[in-house]
């Protein structure tokens, strides 16, 4: 990513205010995720289904003379508003690169450590489960993902005995989780590749990167490029949440002489739309659970057992595990006012996959397309089960080791 670091403001007063504001949004925003969820679940199980689903699968078209762009209501969401989503996750990275909490290689390196096992567990046990059914494999990456708004949202109902350590160690760890997350997108879940599309993508690319480095600080040309970055994008074969990572790497973090930064400006503009906007309307079209799908036997089938073990076993196995083994080899150190019970309470809180998880399931079992002997839904009530119970433990066992101190 393409970093400045002169700049003349106060950076560490604004870092405190920015987190303080930040962590507010999130938790904010996964109250609202879960509001929006259960209103999705309702409408696709109630006599309101039949306009739930000719509202999501109706089209939208943009159209400018020989131009048309034609998609469902929910590719728009997926496709389009999960782009600006992702841009505001790649923001969100670069600033902490730059003088955040991942801007030095020890201060990156135990949510790193914790992150690697956070997705390399989960992957495993779902992979074991389902290594007999070839159809079943393109799930893998569904228990790997971590919500950021809602374990932050469980965090938050904890109060302010929190140390603010934890929370930061558990943003830290979900954004590079969520960054992982793209890695794995634009490698795996990626179909035939349009290289001129690709080129023209490419090029795109560059004219960001130049006006970069030519000081432009006005937000509307980055994102006036970006627009055609996410075009090429979507026609290239590569997911559409790539366009959004990639447009934040050339969004310039500080401008010569100057204490306008555009990274910061474009950020707090978009956390908002994108935590009270975005990813609700996301829960709400792909949160569509059918209640009748829901049986012992099906999530007892190895795809839903294997998202859910995954997310409740895998997650806290490996973040915890990993952390504690990086300690112990005296590679990383715990921050201030954090133990390892700690560390578990939050693997646990780390397991709320939900929105990333729905976002992977999406592209890891088509709606189209059948797998096995049961299509998307049955993933879905892994997803959820496995969220809302990785959720729970993790609350609870934060909230046992806070009274512990209290007392």
């Amino acid at each position: 990513m393409l970093i400045n670091k002169e700049t003349t403001f106060n950076t560490e007063i604004f870092s405190r205010n920015f987190i303080r504001s930040f962590l507010k949004t999130e938790s904010a925003s996964g109250v609202l995720l879960i509001i929006f969820s259960l209103f999705a679940i309702f409408l696709a199980n109630s006599d309101f289904a039949n306009y739930y689903y000719a509202i999501k699968n109706s089209y939208i078209s943009i159209s400018f003379e020989n131009f048309q762009l034609k998609e469902t209501v929910h590719h728009w969401v997926n496709d389009g508003l999960m782009a600006i989503f992702f841009l505001v996750i790649g923001l969100e990275l670069k600033r902490e690169m730059i003088n955040g909490q991942l801007s030095t290689f020890s201060k990156i390196l135990l949510p790193g450590v914790a992150a690697v096992g956070g997705m390399a567990f989960p992957a495993l046990i779902y992979i074991i489960l389902n290594k007999h059914e070839p159809l079943a494999m393109s799930g893998w990456a569904i228990p790997t993902a971590t919500d950021i708004a809602f374990s932050l949202a469980v965090l938050s109902v904890l109060g302010k005995r929190v140390p603010v350590s934890l929370k930061i160690f558990l943003l830290s760890l979900a954004i590079i989780d969520d960054l992982g997350a793209v890695m794995v997108i634009a490698l795996y879940y990626t179909s035939e590749i349009s290289y001129i599309n690709l080129l023209y993508a490419f090029f795109t690319f560059l004219v960001l990167i130049t006006l970069n480095i030519l000081n432009v600080r006005i937000i509307g040309v980055y994102i006036f490029g970006g627009l055609f970055l996410w075009y090429f994008i979507l026609h290239s074969g590569i997911h559409t949440t790539i366009a959004g990572v990639i447009l934040a790497s050339t969004i310039p973090f500080s401008i010569k002489k100057s204490s306008h930064s555009p990274l910061r400006y474009l950020e707090e503009k978009l956390h908002t739309f994108s935590g009270f906007i975005i990813l609700p309307l996301f829960a709400f079209f792909n949160a569509d659970i059918d209640l009748n799908t829901i049986s012992i036997n099906s999530l007892s089938n190895t795809v839903p057992m294997g998202i859910m073990l995954g997310l409740i076993l895998g997650k806290p196995i490996g973040i915890t595990l990993l952390t504690y083994l990086s300690i112990k080899l005296k590679l990383c150190q715990l921050p201030s006012n954090i133990n390892m019970y700690d560390i578990l309470g939050v693997s646990f809180l780390c397991g709320i996959g939900f929105t990333m998880s729905l976002f992977i399931n999406a592209l890891a079992f088509p709606e189209n397309i059948e797998v096995i002997s049961f299509g998307q839904e049955f993933s879905k009530s892994g997803i959820f089960f496995g969220s809302i119970l990785s959720g729970i433990v993790g609350y609870i066992i934060l909230k046992i080791r806070l009274n512990k101190d209290a007392e």
